[in-house]
């Protein structure tokens, strides 16, 4: 077993003939292009991706190698995934060469392996350099070819970052300098992730409500926060994809992603010094600014170097935890401290100052000034409730939210009742019965 540590790009072709110039700032040995097809296998049920896993055949050559890539993790366009390869005189899938510790308990290999028929496939040819950079050596593979499954087919241009030898932090800052050619942006979705959407048919994707944080019941306070901006960094990177394939309303919901990640800041605020985080926070900042042109253009902006590096810069962050060199000895307690103790006590802020702000309005006027404020309160609940009963959680936020879309849809008549009711929510948070 290898444990991959690769940062996916989506490049433009524009982009794509620039690399091979932009490489010779650094010494690298080139391989010339080689030809790859990848058929991937799936059950009628997918059941290899409710497993979170991924098996294809590759050929190069007239070389055959069959791989397993199993759970693992992505962030931003970071993926770390173990992976298995074996060897093959011919295409012809056997998962019984691969390690019998990798399948779920009780896998009947026979069964699962008669279920298996070719899905999707990639067809394209792959140039690479080994560049050396700092400490380490980087593997610079460019794909240019397409996505196929039926019928449906996709054009593929990526760009792959692959470590091969040396620190996880040297491939971060070789990234940030080889997206100062332009046209790159990291991709969250892998081949086969585009080639299962292929499989369905390729139907739109919608837009999705940001979802209530789902974190480990023993979590610590740093794993919270870590957890909190990875789930906005995600829901940031599905909605510029969405937005990308021609929805022009995924831009709200990109909004939406970057004033989330400005509420985890806020929220951790107290215990990560804001000069930890002011050079992310600035190109954030940055970032948000070029969004409030009233209609942006998807591709220029979601290409351009301030959107990458933005979201590099948050990736690097994170898997590095850069705050850390910042905090002093008992704020590292403090991160070491009970995450669900810090969101009740969070919890019991937010509700405190909802009800102080909307317990005395007089004028309709009044609810659209605090329209903000409200959101953003919103937002910082969905970062905090994970260790409660979505249920309970959907139901405190229910009236809440019916009171922000009132207001922002001017219905005045209906704003004190809407108040009202939320105001009478009792605190989820403080019902053990609620606890998940």
């Amino acid at each position: 077993m290898t444990i991959e540590i690769e940062l996916k790009f989506i490049v433009t072709p524009h982009a794509a003939g620039k690399l091979a110039a932009a490489l010779t700032a650094w010494p690298h040995d080139h391989e010339s292009a080689q030809e790859l097809t990848n058929i991937y296998y799936e059950t009628e049920d997918n059941q290899l991706r409710r497993w979170d896993m991924g098996l294809r055949i590759r050929g190069v050559d007239k070389r055959f190698e069959m791989t397993l890539k199993a759970a693992g993790k992505t962030l931003g366009g970071l993926h770390q995934r173990p992976e298995y390869n074996v060897d093959l005189t011919e295409p012809v899938l056997d998962i019984t060469r691969l390690p019998a510790e990798i399948w779920p308990q009780g896998t009947a290999l026979a069964a699962l392996q008669s279920r298996l028929q070719p899905l999707f496939s990639t067809h394209f040819v792959r140039e690479k350099w080994l560049v050396r950079y700092q400490q380490s050596e980087i593997e610079v593979a460019f794909d240019q070819g397409e996505v196929a499954a039926g019928e449906l087919k996709e054009p593929l241009y990526e760009v792959e970052l692959e470590l091969k030898s040396g620190q996880r932090s040297d491939l971060m800052m070789f990234a940030h300098q080889l997206i100062a050619m332009g046209g790159l942006r990291l991709g969250s979705l892998s081949k086969a992730a585009r080639g299962y959407q292929l499989a369905q048919g390729n139907p739109a994707r919608p837009l999705r409500s940001l979802p209530i944080l789902n974190i480990a019941p023993k979590a610590t306070v740093e794993e919270g926060m870590l957890a909190a901006m990875s789930l906005a960094l995600s829901h940031w990177q599905y909605h510029e994809e969405v937005w990308l394939r021609g929805n022009p309303q995924a831009l709200t919901s990109v909004r939406e992603a970057l004033e989330t990640l400005r509420q985890a800041f806020a929220l951790f605020g107290a215990l990560v010094p804001r000069k930890a985080s002011s050079e992310l926070r600035q190109k954030l900042t940055a970032l948000e600014e070029a969004l409030t042109d009233a209609s942006p253009d998807a591709h220029s902006l979601c290409f351009s170097t301030l959107w990458v590096d933005a979201q590099l810069t948050l990736t690097h962050w994170l898997v590095e935890a850069q705050w850390q060199r910042w905090l002093d000895e008992k704020s590292k307690s403090k991160m070491q401290g009970s995450f669900k103790r810090f969101c009740d006590i969070m919890l019991g802020r937010i509700a405190a100052d909802l009800k102080e702000t909307f317990s005395d309005i007089r004028q309709p006027n009044e609810y659209h000034d605090k329209a903000a404020r409200l959101s953003r309160q919103l937002l910082a609940v969905h970062l905090l409730s994970g260790a409660y009963q979505v249920s309970a959680v959907e139901g405190w936020l229910a009236p809440w939210q019916q009171l922000l879309q009132a207001i922002h849809q001017q219905q005045a008549s209906w704003l004190n009742a809407h108040a009202s009711q939320a105001l009478k929510q009792p605190a989820f948070w403080l019902n053990g019965t609620a606890a998940r």
